[in-house]
């Protein structure tokens, strides 16, 4: 930034084409500095400047740089127009750099819940992107693809190309990447049951916000709470609004859980407040059935009524194809056994998987804790394996979990 800043005022003001990339240049370091302000304005300079003079790629490269500030200003629908505008002038077939446009609108789509589309764009992102020479989009797209999977429940896949992305990324120091790999790799793992590997890896990488996560998964909403709180007001405190949301969702959900009902609806209703304008539905859809749970009661007290119940609708038609999916991979799995698991079975089943011990199990299902070994016996021969540790591998193998 201080190098631009130089060049500026030592260029001279007939030298447009220098300065035009010079100031989308100190536009982008305002950008990784965080200052969406200052970014936004040296954008929109060079962005003048370019099409005055007929400086295509800057041109380009500013009204990206346009698009990603609005996108995490959660202004989606005018992201979306501009990055559109990208591939507008990007031609067809299109140049390498209408990854980053596809890339944009990838997210854009996957939050409004137009998961078909997203896919589409995502796909672009990785086969343009693939024309780079040492660029991380390729691993931007992987990541992205990923997150896509387990929206659509497909675990292991993603959990197959988050793996692809983090090895790529560490292969070629794309360290601008790991934030966002460990956030995607760490909600793997959840939907895998290995609370254990997705607490190393957010504490490993200092990812608070996956450690809440993770500590909501354990059911220790107080441990959750105190990672939270803080980052809700460093959030304000730094004006960063895609952040803001982000923390306000998942705090929403914590104190619901914690009893703190009142505040719970309260942090809700900013949050909806938020994001509204920008249409966001699998900020809160992807949270699950917490999330369902405190919209259901935001509804029952007539909370911005019209955008709840569109969540809500969006909500009930995801778990339904979610419930088809489920039972059409159950039945499969249960095919390839001998004998199949019981409901109950496959309830203690889920819990083992999770991490609990045997008399923690006992009392989340208030049974005997005979009962539960009992349980245990009968899932061990069933699966045929000898140990907790086999049991959950063989279930993930067949699908049952």
């Amino acid at each position: 930034m201080t190098e631009s800043h130089r060049a500026l005022k030592y260029l001279k003001p007939d030298n447009l084409p220098v300065r035009t990339a010079t100031t989308w240049a100190l536009g982008y370091a305002y950008q990784l500095q965080g200052n969406r302000a200052a970014a936004s304005k040296a954008y929109s300079e060079a962005l003048s400047i370019s099409q005055r003079i007929g400086h295509m790629m800057i041109t380009i490269m500013a009204t990206l740089g346009l698009g990603n500030i609005h996108e995490v200003e959660n202004k989606l629908h005018v992201a979306a127009e501009t990055y559109q505008r990208v591939l507008d002038m990007t031609g067809d077939p299109p140049l390498p750099i209408a990854c980053e446009a596809h890339l944009g609108l990838a997210r854009i789509y996957y939050e409004w819940n137009d998961l078909d589309t997203a896919m589409v764009h995502g796909q672009q992102t990785v086969q343009l992107a693939k024309q780079f020479e040492q660029t991380d989009r390729v691993v931007a797209g992987w990541v992205f693809l990923s997150r896509l999977k387990l929206a659509r429940g497909e675990v292991n896949e993603a959990a197959t190309i988050i793996a692809k992305a983090d090895y790529d990324a560490l292969q070629h120091h794309f360290v601008n990447q790991i934030t966002d790999i460990v956030t995607a790799h760490v909600l793997v793992q959840l939907h895998q049951g290995n609370l254990t590997a997705a607490s190393q890896l957010a504490q490993k990488h200092e990812h608070h916000i996956s450690q809440a996560r993770v500590y909501m998964a354990q059911g220790d909403t107080s441990a959750a709470l105190m990672i939270l709180e803080p980052l809700r007001g460093q959030g304000e405190a730094k004006g960063l609004k895609d952040d803001q949301l982000k923390v306000m969702v998942l705090l929403a959900v914590a104190l619901h859980e914690h009893g703190e009902k009142l505040k719970a609806k309260q942090l809700l209703l900013d949050a909806l407040t938020m994001a509204e304008t920008g249409g966001f539905i699998r900020i809160f859809v992807d949270e699950g059935m917490p999330m369902y749970k405190l919209l259901c009661e935001a509804a029952s007290h007539e909370i911005m009524p019209i955008y709840v119940g569109k969540l809500l609708a969006e909500f009930e038609a995801v778990e339904l194809k979610s419930e088809v999916q489920a039972d059409q991979r159950l039945i499969q799995s249960m095919k390839s056994l001998i004998e199949p698991l019981s409901e109950r079975e496959l309830e203690v089943l889920r819990l083992i998987a999770q991490g609990l011990s045997n008399r923690q199990i006992s009392e989340r299902l208030f049974l005997a804790l005979s009962t539960i070994k009992g349980h245990n016996r009968i899932i061990f021969d069933k699966l045929q394996v000898t140990r907790r540790t086999e049991a959950v591998a063989q279930a993930r193998k067949l699908g049952l979990l």
